[in-house]
């Protein structure tokens, strides 16, 4: 729970305002709802006594029922009011988290990027921030709101009908529904999260069934991976069966403590009225309050079968939050990329990738990496992004570390062309916006004509050409191209290419490759190569070998 209500917190300091109005109209509607309940109890108390005693003529109806009319359209308007705000509040504060998780995604280390599937971070992000919706909305604010209204409701007992009366029906409300939840919360909580799991695990694999069932149908595996679905999907129904179970039971516990206090009330009430201590209609009072005071614990039923999702997804978001702050007031580095002796070794590896490795690349210059599949030619990329940091030596981009600059200052001046491409399902528009949301469209027609590929989208929609899920519609060397022109977009100052002219044929190989120089003329170019088409372009070539002969401090 610590982590739920720290989670809390940040959601309520975003949007602190909009919560507090909504927190003080719910507890004006739990008000209103008690004060209506308890008012008409007295008013119909009142007047049978009255009538009893034949004073009825001398009793005053008018007041009594202009309050009980105004506290129902009150209340009403109240509801409304409370949901707009709490609503609109919460999800402008999930939308805030959201942003705030996948800018914090954007820090983790590159590797970690690397092995991530974005289907599964996505579901998870958007499961998680779902959940945490109902931690304001069925958890802290209907608490906040039901803890105010009967400690208000007890202090306004205590002088209208008697004390006892008081700290039975207030002290009952405050201890009794309080243990039910800490009880049923820890019973809950071990279904509540083998159905979140469940559910996750469904998610994922329904999206992997829809997205490779061609492939899976070639394979004969289309029938296993829907059994896997099917089977998640039951597990999460059982598990959701065992927490409706849970609920009921909690509900039938928080019914009979509304009817035990109302009971008690009646009981209380009864005995000191014998004794003269207090009227009837008195007594009608505090039964009445004790059975309005009811709807104050409802909502606990509801975040019974909830509580173990809002806290799970509060220990997975809170350490994603926990990310350094942006440094600010980095520049763009801009000059010559240096290597010095640089090497790199995984931290689980006992040797380095490659052999020490120096370079220089000077604006305006192109220098390819050659050397055999798996030498590091890739990894020597990331580490002149400053995506990867060197084991040893140094990467410098005018006298920078690009590792050690902030994210903005990087983006800002570096673009990298990965060997797997990364589109979305969207326009071709879209798709290079993301580099330059601003560009135009002749901005956009004119790095298409440098990668060679304005003709092939003019024969289909243009900028309009839709793609599906990771690009579906273009060929390899079509996604590939695209990707080259929205890197192109950013103006980079160095510009770092993986093989890109796979999959092309020889003639718009070498058309592509003298494009990207025209499109750049002051830019440093660094790319790992195989084909010829690729190497002619280079000032210089750079051989990338492994440490096989080597004795450095890996004791190879």
């Amino acid at each position: 729970m610590t982590a739920l209500l720290r989670l809390v917190l940040i959601l309520a300091r975003a949007e602190q305002r909009a919560l507090w109005r909504g927190l003080a109209l719910s507890v004006t509607v739990l008000a209103m709802g008690v004060a209506l309940l308890g008012l008409s109890g007295w008013f119909i108390t009142a007047a049978a006594a009255a009538g009893m005693a034949g004073l009825g003529i001398l009793f005053n109806v008018f007041a009594p029922s202009a309050m009980v009319r105004l506290l129902a359209l009150g209340r009403t308007a109240a509801r409304y009011g409370e949901r707009v705000l709490t609503h609109d509040a919460t999800l402008r504060a999930l939308s805030g988290l959201r942003i705030r998780l996948l800018q914090g995604l954007l820090h983790s280390p590159y590797r970690q990027l690397e092995r991530m599937r974005a289907n599964a971070f996505l579901n998870r992000v958007t499961a998680d921030t779902d959940a945490l919706d109902g931690a304001l909305l069925r958890l802290i604010l209907p608490a906040l709101a039901g803890w105010t209204v009967i400690l208000c409701s007890g202090a306004l007992l205590w002088p209208l009908v008697h004390p006892w009366i008081a700290l039975a029906v207030a002290g009952g409300y405050l201890i009794l529904p309080t243990a039910t939840f800490a009880l049923g919360q820890r019973v809950a909580r071990h279904p509540a999260r083998r159905a979140e799991a469940a559910l996750q695990a469904a998610r994922s694999r329904l999206i992997d069934l829809v997205a490779g069932r061609d492939d899976l149908a070639m394979h004969g595996q289309l029938r296993q991976s829907a059994a896997q679905v099917e089977t998640a999907f039951a597990r999460h129904a059982a598990a959701r069966a065992r927490l409706d179970g849970i609920e009921r039971v909690t509900g039938a516990l928080l019914d009979m403590t509304g009817a035990g206090l109302t009971v008690l009330a009646l009981g209380l009430g009864i005995a000191l009225v014998q004794q003269g201590a207090i009227t009837a209609p008195q007594a009608a009072i505090g039964v009445f309050v004790a059975l309005a005071l009811g709807e104050t614990v409802a909502p606990v039923r509801r975040a019974l079968s909830e509580i173990g999702r809002m806290t799970q997804a509060a220990r997975r978001i809170l350490p994603a939050l926990d990310t350094p702050a942006e440094a600010s007031g980095g520049q763009p580095p801009e000059g010559t990329l240096v290597f010095d002796a640089v090497t790199f070794a995984r931290p689980e590896a006992d040797r380095p990738v490659f052999a020490p490795l120096s370079l220089r690349v000077a604006p305006g210059e192109t220098v390819v990496l050659e050397g055999p599949s798996g030498s590091g030619k890739s990894t020597a990329l990331l580490l002149a992004a400053g995506a990867l940091t060197p084991s040893t030596g140094t990467v410098r981009i005018g006298g920078q570390d690009p590792a050690a600059l902030p994210l903005t200052a990087r983006t800002g001046s570096i673009a990298v062309v990965p060997q797997r491409h990364a589109l979305i399902a969207g326009t071709v528009a879209e798709n290079l916006r993301l580099a330059a949301p601003e560009a135009s469209e002749d901005r956009l027609w004119q790095v298409l004509e440098t990668v060679q590929l304005a003709d092939t989208l003019r024969a289909r929609d243009g900028l309009e050409t839709r793609l599906g899920f990771r690009g579906t519609g273009l060929s390899g060397g079509e996604a590939r191209r695209l990707v080259l022109a929205r890197a192109l977009l950013r103006q980079p100052r160095l510009l770092l290419l993986d093989e890109p002219t796979e999959g092309l044929d020889a003639e718009t190989a070498r058309a592509v490759m003298s494009g990207l120089r025209a499109a750049c003329p002051g830019a440093a170019i660094l790319l790992a190569a195989h084909r010829t088409e690729e190497r002619a372009c280079a000032d210089r070539h750079v051989r990338v070998t492994r440490p096989e002969n080597l004795h450095d401090r890996w004791g190879i």
